[in-house]
């Protein structure tokens, strides 16, 4: 598909995951009641598709303002956690590109990378446009942090001359995918 389904996929599958984790703790609280207090985060850089994502998956999105080099940074991410938390608002899910459409910025994954894993927030990395120069060892060093993501996509239909819609997704733990998604129905059970 594309890079946009990824980023709604990749979403889906975290705010599953915490609905279920939030429900295990405590076992009270209701989808509808967790929903209202989930948000999600992508530097003020990210493509529209982001946005898209969290208005399709129900959740807030907050874009977090960008530095001097167009990178989403490990401070300014900090900074809204906190005040959401303090609203009462649930953080679960975390969009860093590797070159955004606008400018080709790289967000710094070393910084929030490791946020993210402290913080139990689902890391996605969208390297759509980007992503295909990682094959070039001279620009793997733009990838340090990549451990620290839950998902990655990027396009090899934009520099590796495969046919359009090209767009490949990998997760860290293939049960959080897979898992998010799995029907059960009655008529199905022998």
């Amino acid at each position: 598909g594309s890079a946009s389904e990824a980023t709604l996929v990749a979403l889906l599958a975290a705010r599953t995951k915490v609905i279920h984790r939030l429900q295990a703790a405590s076992p009270e609280l209701t989808q509808a009641a967790i929903m209202e207090k989930l948000v999600a985060y992508s530097s003020d850089q990210a493509h529209s598709s982001v946005e898209r994502a969290g208005l399709i998956g129900g959740v807030k999105l907050k874009a977090i303002p960008s530095d001097g080099n167009f990178a989403m940074r490990a401070s300014a991410l900090q900074e809204a956690l906190e005040r959401d938390r303090a609203a009462g608002l649930i953080p679960f899910f975390v969009v860093a590109t590797l070159g955004t459409t606008t400018c080709c910025s790289f967000d710094n994954l070393l910084e929030v990378g490791p946020i993210c894993n402290k913080e139990d927030m689902w890391l996605h990395v969208d390297a759509a446009y980007a992503g295909s120069a990682f094959i070039c060892p001279e620009f793997r060093h733009l990838l340090n942090g990549v451990e620290f993501a839950d998902s990655f996509n990027f396009n090899p239909h934009k520099w590796l001359l495969v046919n359009f819609d090209c767009s490949a997704m990998w997760v860290k733990k293939r049960s959080d995918l897979t898992g998010a998604f799995r029907l059960d129905p009655t008529y199905l059970k022998a």
